[in-house]
């Protein structure tokens, strides 16, 4: 199997099962409606796991253009390939969203709620708020790549990684993906956004295009400069692009928590005007 075909097929099965948990929560009539956020969790994290184990010996099983990005910043990928495989992912996320479309055929016209039938397909905030979702995203993901470095200074018995990376991916899920549902993988939530504005869904809307550039540019700042941290502060590599990419975290964040500020006292002049 070439790298290309490994990267698609586990990007495919990645979203096969990770949008299928997601329809099976929050479609109307499906046996699993209404199960909730756990299952979703755990769902995504033995998504994961079933895609490393399928192509991980063939690839490396990225499945995911951040941590293409990520090892690629420092040096344990080649910039060559960086194209090919992020490419590849995004095809097959969008093949993965499209079984999951045929998967849940008769529950499309069943579900009113057109925000739950995009979340089959894509992330959304649970509080819109673009600077503040831009970070979250980028914490996920940087979450994702320290883990995922972690892991691979360790030695586990044969085949038992990709179980530790599902729940990783779990453990994200359940500690940090709260606020945006945690894409934490750009070609995840761009790759099906793209097929529900394709797919013939009875009655979905719109695909909420004002927002996916944050699940895209949030996950890339993020697993940089996960890669980056991990191996200036463990390995003691303190390149340029460790610092530029401090920086701009640091601006990120500040930025961030003045726009809450400022809404938060616009909030409470707007209460005190009520009550006077």
């Amino acid at each position: 199997m070439s790298e290309f075909l490994a990267e698609l097929i586990g990007t495919m099965i990645l979203i096969i099962f990770g949008g299928g948990v997601v329809g099976g929560v929050v479609l109307k009539k499906t046996k699993a409606e209404g199960a909730g956020w756990v299952v979703i969790t755990i769902g995504w994290g033995l998504a994961v796991a079933l895609g490393v184990y399928a192509v991980g010996n063939f690839s490396g099983a990225h499945l995911n253009p951040a941590v293409t990005l990520g090892f690629a910043a420092i040096g344990e990928f080649p910039w060559a390939d960086v194209p090919l495989y992020i490419t590849a992912q995004l095809i097959g996320a969008m093949i993965g969203a499209a079984i999951v479309f045929f998967n849940y055929l008769p529950h499309w016209k069943e579900t009113e709620d057109q925000g739950a039938k995009l979340a089959v397909f894509a992330t959304d905030p649970a509080i819109r708020s673009p600077f503040s979702n831009l970070i979250s995203e980028m914490v996920g993901t940087f979450a994702l790549l320290m883990g995922l470095l972690f892991i691979g200074a360790n030695e586990f018995t044969e085949g038992l990684n990709p179980i530790i990376v599902g729940a990783l991916i779990i453990a994200i899920g359940m500690s940090l993906g709260g606020a945006t549902g945690y894409a934490i993988n750009p070609a995840r939530d761009l790759g099906p956004r793209i097929a529900h504005a394709l797919l013939p869904i009875p009655g979905k809307g719109g695909s909420d295009w004002g927002y996916s550039w944050i699940p895209v540019v949030g996950p890339i700042l993020g697993g940089i400069y996960g890669a980056v941290f991990y191996n200036a502060m463990f390995l003691g590599n303190f390149g340029a692009l460790f610092w530029i990419m401090s920086a701009l975290v640091a601006i990120l964040f500040i930025g961030a928590a003045n726009a809450e500020l400022k809404k938060g006292k616009s909030t409470a002049n707007k209460v005190e005007q009520k009550i006077s």
